[in-house]
């Protein structure tokens, strides 16, 4: 059983929002914060999903508003983020990503019947 409205934490509601991101779509901080209904709070997502101990949490498909990837060119998770994105047919060049391809951009029906909160 899921937790009603108000059961839901933060790190809870921007762990389903990354969850829902479907394969080979990526979606920036800012827009995750936005779903999770934490507007101005894409830092946070950054954090949540470094606390999150989900190993099959998705986080791969979260960029940065420039749709490029957060982490130090050559870090160990810049390289692990890229490969995991290209497994998907997501096109990264020089750690972008082409937004116009792969950006997720859910209708309004999905939301509504995918958001529990």
């Amino acid at each position: 059983m899921q937790p009603t409205q108000n059961q839901w934490t933060p790190v809870e509601r921007i762990c389903f929002v990354v969850n829902i991101i479907p394969r080979g779509k990526v979606l920036p901080y800012g827009k995750v914060a936005d779903l999770a209904g934490l507007p101005g709070r894409a830092r946070f997502v950054s954090r949540a999903l470094k606390l999150s101990q989900s190993q099959d949490l998705p986080w791969h498909r979260v960029i940065n508003s420039a749709g490029k990837i957060a982490f130090p060119n050559d870090s160990t998770l810049y390289r692990l983020q890229i490969e995991r994105l290209r497994l998907e047919d997501v096109q990264v060049n020089n750690g972008k990503i082409l937004l116009s391809n792969h950006l997720w951009q859910p209708d309004m029906a999905t939301l509504v019947m995918t958001l529990p909160f």
